[in-house]
């Protein structure tokens, strides 16, 4: 198994793609709470990130606004899966080659077997900035809507663009 991608590796790949993102370093945080405490402060969508696995064992990564409440039950219905839970931590390091509380659309570029759906939220798709942690929790990464959807298609993922206001909790 090959080494993942360190964050000064993936913030190269981003530059060689011609691709412009600030990147802001804060203390550790594991959860939207934390971020926003930390990183609330920058402008854009901070995002939420479910590593998720179906009754199938097809693998789900859920980029949604942290703000956001899913429910599973929906969520599986709404993306098209199977029953969703969520992904062990071993097959998260296995697979994207990051530890949980620093999951992120950007550990994509660690999945060279294209083993994981991307669903994106298509409401955040819509706005001007993302903020994401570039592989570790103690930085977050703003970029371009546009931009985050070129650097998935270069790691040879075609990432799903879903309603998931449909999957909301109520």
């Amino acid at each position: 198994m090959t080494e993942p991608a360190t964050p000064a590796e993936l913030l190269d790949r981003l530059k060689a793609l011609g691709i412009t993102t600030t990147t802001t370093e804060h203390t550790a945080a594991f959860t939207v709470e934390e971020l926003d405490a930390v990183a609330g402060h920058l402008p854009g969508v901070h995002v939420k990130n479910l590593f998720l696995c179906d009754a199938k064992k097809k693998m789900w990564l859920v980029v949604a606004p942290g703000a956001r409440a899913l429910d599973l039950k929906k969520l599986a219905n709404v993306i098209g899966s199977a029953r969703l839970s969520f992904g062990s931590e071993e097959r998260l390091m296995r697979v994207l080659g990051v530890a949980p509380g620093s999951v992120t659309p950007f550990a994509i570029i660690n999945d060279k077997d294209n083993a994981v759906q991307v669903i994106l939220d298509a409401e955040m798709m819509g706005g001007e900035i993302i903020n994401a942690h570039p592989l570790i929790n103690t930085m977050s990464t703003s970029i371009a809507p546009a931009d985050l959807l070129k650097f998935m298609t270069d790691c040879g993922h075609t990432p799903r663009l879903v309603n998931l206001a449909a999957a909301g909790r109520g």
